[in-house]
């Protein structure tokens, strides 16, 4: 199995992923790729900057996706998501699941990327053409917390590994 960061501060790929092949079990591959609008309720939307706590994000990733893989019954779940500035365009999260029939892959790539948006520490910030910038409600806050806490920003080198 491929080893790669789940938290990136570089541009996401494909690549990195374990190819189908790996796994001849499996009929069914499903592929969430979640790039950057350009708007946000009416606003137009310049940039994002992801933010995140990364030791936590890294462990809590990889224990979401042993819980859909174990849910599901399906072979492999991964996901990737991107922190620092992103322009328009720009991919922030993919997720992708094999399994032995597509039902089951659209639910176990449909579970991780919800999961991990609502539960992972990763903080978004729009950053708005009229030069306003707010924090994305849902991402990560927690139902009783008041008030969110800024992390520091997190920078992670480990990039994929073809072992």
């Amino acid at each position: 199995m491929r080893e790669f960061a789940r938290v990136q501060d570089q541009a996401l790929g494909l690549d990195c992923f374990d190819p189908i092949q790996s796994f001849p079990e499996c009929g069914g591959i499903d592929i969430f790729i979640g790039t950057v609008r350009n708007h946000h309720e009416g606003k137009a939307v310049k940039a994002l900057k992801y933010t995140a706590y990364t030791p936590v994000a890294e462990k809590m990733i990889r224990q979401i996706e042993q819980e859909i893989q174990d849910k599901y019954q399906v072979s492999y779940v991964r996901v990737m998501h991107r922190i620092g500035y992103l322009d328009v365009s720009e991919t922030a999260i993919i997720a992708i699941a094999y399994a032995a029939h597509r039902r089951e892959a659209f639910q176990a790539c449909e579970e991780a990327v919800e999961r991990v948006k609502h539960e992972v520490p990763i903080w978004k910030e729009e950053f708005f053409m009229d030069g306003t910038s707010q924090y994305v409600e849902g991402c990560c806050i927690r139902k009783d917390a008041v008030e969110v806490e800024t992390h520091p920003h997190v920078h992670t080198h480990e990039h994929c590994s073809h072992d």
